[in-house]
């Protein structure tokens, strides 16, 4: 289980702020957090090589560009299995409309959200992903909006 991080407050701060804009520039950051740009940039590649980082992306609005439908299904397996859990895992990374997929706890083994064009994309999907081996149940959850959806708070 990974243990909290001790970051100082130049650290949360650092990813606070990357957090809410990633594309703002080293001098910025530095500026905002009170560093000069030599210490800020040292601070940020230590914070990226350590694995707070992982990366920084743009959010698309899926939605405006496909008119697009999200969905959260639910999985259950026929077994749970080290070697049914290790199929499943190779095998839901080759269902391309799969943006996340994350195993549970509760009623389901897992919990996988896609985003497809319409509901025929939707029902393909669905008959590529029922060809996985060891699937029992798989329970679809359409979208009708997103109320909530934000970064997780740095403190």
């Amino acid at each position: 289980m990974a243990t909290k991080a001790k970051l100082d407050a130049f650290d949360t701060r650092i990813l606070q702020i990357l957090t809410n804009n990633g594309r703002i520039s080293w001098r910025d950051l530095a500026d905002e957090i009170g560093l000069s740009l030599t210490p800020t940039l040292r601070r940020v590649r230590r914070l990226e090589s350590e694995g707070y980082v992982l990366g920084y992306t743009t959010r698309l609005n899926e939605r405006r560009l496909s008119g697009a439908i999200e969905a959260m299904i639910s999985i259950t397996l026929d077994r749970q299995s080290d070697e049914a859990l290790t199929i499943f895992e190779r095998n839901i990374q080759d269902v391309e409309e799969v943006t996340d997929c994350y195993q549970m706890t509760g009623d389901y083994d897992y919990l996988v959200r896609v985003v497809v064009d319409d509901l025929e994309h939707y029902q393909a999907m669905l008959g590529t992903l029922s060809r996985i081996p060891m699937l029992s149940r798989i329970n679809s959850s359409f979208v009708l909006k997103t109320v909530l959806r934000r970064p997780v708070k740095v403190s």
